[in-house]
């Protein structure tokens, strides 16, 4: 819609669960989102009753079956990830409903993000004996402190929409009827500012952690 994308997860029967399938699609429309010259601001979110619940429960015994599948589908999760703040777009997260695991994951790896009163993040990895990824073991100690990123990351507790705001994770909340409108606000903004500024800003602001990022990804991809 003129300078504005939305894209949007689309599996509402499984609360927009991650699948293999899922991070091929999104990769592959990211692609074309990241390389489409009119677009400035993209909302990001999910249909139905979630954002994203993280990973897909039916596939978990293939996805780990392995090293080399628990590698595979990291780095599908990572590919987002890196498809979402190595981008010149500013992605605006529209959050609702559970964001959990990796669908946490990609809501920090938003620039902006609106979320609606529903909200309910945590990371249950440690439970299933998994690991985080997306970044996040780099991104989160940096934006509210170790010990809080340790509290998230390790204890698996579950945080709605006012406490993920006291702690700086996300921008705004809204009532539930009122995310989308909010998020198009939020993009409309955005889409009004010059573009030269604003995709350098992020472009300058990436690079200086990119390097850390990088780094974080590539050992969080060697744990299996």
């Amino acid at each position: 819609n003129g300078h504005i994308g939305t894209v949007v997860l689309n599996r509402p029967d499984r609360m927009n669960a991650i699948s293999t399938t899922m991070t091929r699609d999104l990769h592959e429309v990211l692609f074309e989102v990241n390389n489409d010259p009119d677009l400035r601001a993209v909302i990001f979110r999910g249909e139905g009753r979630a954002f994203c619940a993280g990973d897909d429960l039916k596939e978990f015994n293939s996805q780990t079956a392995s090293d080399s599948a628990t590698v595979a589908h990291i780095e599908g999760i990572q590919r987002i990830t890196r498809d979402l703040m190595f981008s010149d777009k500013i992605f605006v997260g529209a959050i609702h409903g559970y964001a959990v695991g990796g669908g946490f994951e990609w809501m920090l790896n938003c620039d902006l993000i609106v979320a609606s009163e529903n909200t309910v993040a945590f990371n249950p990895e440690t439970d299933w004996g998994q690991f985080p990824t997306g970044g996040v073991t780099h991104l989160m100690p940096q934006a509210i402190g170790y010990q809080r990123a340790m509290q998230i990351l390790v204890l698996g507790e579950r945080f709605n929409a006012s406490q993920l705001y006291d702690m700086g994770l996300i921008n705004w909340v809204v009532s539930d009827d009122q995310l989308l409108a909010k998020a198009q606000e939020v993009a409309e903004t955005v889409a009004d500012k010059s573009p030269f500024s604003v995709s350098n800003l992020k472009r300058v602001m990436t690079r200086g952690i990119s390097p850390d990022l990088s780094r974080s990804l590539e050992l969080e991809g060697d744990i299996t």
